[in-house]
């Protein structure tokens, strides 16, 4: 094998572990991707519940009763 197909081979070794590596991450962030949707997704559905719960049914701090001690 002559230096040129040796460096050559190497090259194709390289490039070959690099495809596998940008798969590999591809699919990392893909999945990330869902996780951070779904996610997002939820955050949303906590503001609106928040949003459809009534005034009254919070309790401030104006309203609750003092401790037994006072």
């Amino acid at each position: 094998m002559t230096s040129l197909e040796a460096r050559i081979t190497e090259l194709e070794t390289k490039v070959a572990y690099q495809d596998e590596t940008i798969d590999i991450l591809n699919d990392e962030l893909k999945q990330h991707q869902m996780a951070m949707a779904k996610m997002t997704r939820q955050i949303e559905l906590v503001g609106e519940k928040l949003k459809e719960m009534k005034p009254s049914s919070v309790v401030g701090e104006e309203h609750e009763t003092p401790p037994p001690h006072y």
